[in-house]
């Protein structure tokens, strides 16, 4: 039997539509018709011999066959483009320096081995920090590339990669004895300032006339967490980087006010980067896409 060769760029369409939500903007994303990408979908479902979605409600879902070519799809797609960067990049050499938040520390050095094995002859010089420190760096020029919270019109080269939802993060085990109506002041943990996530929640319950107080503050997520785990009050976040033993409270419970929306971005120390730092960034970009896409 004449063994079946699955099309790569069908496959791209179907993740893009998937993450985004919507075929029609994966269209506009790609550059294509809808009724080609509806094609290259019905190409793939031959393929496969099976549906890749199913009717739920007024929308569709993904069934068992397309939640597993979805996976397969990532992981071809991603191999896909290393492979090209690598060709493309043998003769790259020079040094390239990234900053992290360190909400990305899971999953991000994954992509850093994969841009070192593709580019052999590169060294790239990687640091977590906070987001007062990877701005600094990134005005002295000390980092080529930082991926922070927020973003600030003031300030050039930079690229929205998302707008977050900042969520109350409480312990898996200790369930604090709190609530609003009790009038006891929210104990909070936090950065140490300055931090954009202290600052929108604190203005948030200030807003709803709740008290609160500082129970804990640190200058790394790991201990955040740790003061979390333990009980000792709640932290805000977004659910990138969620650490084990705690876990993602909702708005309302408890009497905890709503939150705002928080950016991801990227800066860029120049408007016009060396292909190597364009290189990865694209990567750290494609990285991020792929994790947000929960």
């Amino acid at each position: 039997m004449r063994p079946i060769n699955l099309d790569l760029d069908a496959m791209r369409s179907f993740v893009a539509g998937v993450d985004l939500g919507s075929f029609a903007k994966a269209a506009h994303k790609l550059a294509r018709s809808t009724s080609a990408i509806s094609a290259q979908l019905k190409k793939l479902e031959a393929q496969v011999g099976s549906p890749l979605f199913k009717k739920a409600g007024r929308g569709l879902a993904l069934t068992e066959t397309g939640e597993v070519l979805l996976n397969y799809s990532r992981r071809l797609l991603s191999l896909n483009d290393e492979a090209l960067t690598a060709v493309a990049g043998l003769a790259l050499k020079g040094w390239v320096r990234l900053g992290l938040q360190e909400d990305l520390g899971a999953f991000l050095p994954a992509v850093l081995g994969r841009f070192a094995r593709a580019h052999p002859d590169v060294r790239v010089e990687a640091c977590i920090a906070r987001n007062a420190d990877l701005l600094s760096r990134i005005d002295n020029g000390s980092l080529d590339l930082a991926v922070a919270w927020g973003a600030d019109m003031s300030r050039g080269n930079q690229e929205v990669l998302a707008q977050l939802p900042m969520q109350w993060i409480g312990s898996a085990l200790q369930h604090l004895d709190w609530h609003a109506e009790s009038g006891t002041p929210l104990p909070i943990i936090a950065f140490e300032a300055p931090c954009p996530f202290h600052s929108m929640a604190t203005e948030a319950l200030n807003r709803e006339g709740i008290p609160w107080l500082l129970s804990f503050t640190s200058s790394s997520l790991t201990g955040l967490s740790a003061a979390t785990e333990a009980g000792l009050g709640y932290t805000i976040r977004t659910a990138l980087g969620l650490q084990p033993g705690t876990e993602l409270l909702q708005a309302g419970d408890r009497g905890l006010p709503a939150l705002p929306a928080i950016a991801l971005t990227l800066h860029r120390r120049e408007a016009n980067p060396d292909p190597l730092t364009e290189r990865l960034a694209s990567m750290v970009i494609q990285a991020i896409g792929n994790e947000i896409a929960w």
